[in-house]
């Protein structure tokens, strides 16, 4: 247990790190060019896109980087922007969807599934979930308390107070994921030396069956959901060779997977942000079992029409 623990701690100061590179100056570059002309221009520009989505102009700094780099990147520049609650929930249930784009991608291409199969899906979850929460849910115009991080009051002035200002939102937010995921980093590595995974996988072979995936697909979907696409993509690659898991199955499995993983990790690390993250995670686990099952029965229903057709002929 022991070696476990500083084996975890270990994996989670190398992610905070890893990870800090990119939220610390993602958050230092917006926090500054808020007090320049240059992100008002953007803003200005891309508000018409995101009205359709209930959102500000603003919202569109945390979508493009959380797609484009990660999540954290995303969350990083919404550390910087003064959002309601209902927009930070938009936001966050549209990256929970789609972000990594460019990472997760590669790791579906790697394991067989197609490109375009993936962005249609995670783009399209995030556009259509972004519309629906807009129209549907009327309250949460509160501005968003950021735990640590609270929107400033004050008009700051001077360029070394804007730098100063800056660097603290970006030391707040880095300590506030490390406070996540390095706890989180702990239990992973303590699942990974007691063979809970497998445990785990087993456990899921009902819920593999009804998602219409044959039972060696477990593996895969067990990764996927405990460690994410980025973070479990080597013990996913690799169960796809040694289970011997068809291509049919993949697809099905990243198709849940692109709509829910990292359950527990994607769903913590949006607490700083003061929104509700039981809807969140409820959102995606449902939107992610109607989708594959669908998907999965029309599948079949095209497989089995052209053996009927032959037998009749």
């Amino acid at each position: 247990m022991l070696h476990s623990v500083k084996e975890g701690l270990k994996v989670g100061l190398k992610t905070t790190w890893t990870l800090g590179k990119i939220i610390f100056p993602v958050t230092l570059i917006v926090a500054l060019l808020q007090h320049t002309p240059v992100l008002p221009w953007i803003i200005e520009f891309i508000t018409p896109l995101m009205s359709i989505f209930g959102l500000s102009g603003d919202a569109a700094i945390p979508l493009v980087l959380g797609n484009f780099l990660n999540v954290y990147a995303g969350i990083g520049a919404i550390l910087t922007l003064e959002l309601s609650v209902k927009e930070v929930f938009i936001i966050a249930v549209m990256l929970s969807f789609s972000h990594n784009l460019l990472i997760e991608s590669s790791v579906a291409i790697k394991v067989g599934v197609k490109l375009w199969i993936v962005l249609a899906v995670r783009l399209g979850l995030a556009a259509i979930s972004g519309i629906i929460i807009n129209l549907v849910w009327q309250g949460g115009t509160e501005i968003a308390k950021y735990g640590l991080v609270q929107a400033s009051e004050e008009q700051v002035s001077g360029w070394m107070q804007i730098l100063m200002n800056a660097v603290e939102k970006a030391s707040l937010g880095i300590f506030q994921l490390a406070m996540i995921v390095i706890p989180l980093m702990i239990v992973v590595q303590i699942l990974k030396d007691r063979e809970w995974l497998k445990v785990f996988s087993k456990w899921m072979t009902p819920f593999t069956k009804m998602l219409g995936m044959k039972e060696n697909t477990s593996t895969t979907l067990a990764a996927g959901l405990m460690f994410g696409l980025a973070f479990g993509a080597g013990v996913m690659i690799q169960a796809v060779k040694e289970d011997g898991v068809s291509k049919k199955d993949v697809t099905l499995a990243f198709i849940f997977l692109v709509a829910c993983h990292a359950v527990v990790e994607d769903t913590l690390i949006f607490i700083p942000l003061g929104i509700p993250i039981l809807p969140l995670l409820l959102i995606r686990l449902v939107v992610a079992i109607i989708l594959t099952v669908v998907v999965a029965f029309v599948w079949k229903r095209a497989e089995t029409k052209p053996r009927k057709e032959a037998s009749y002929g």
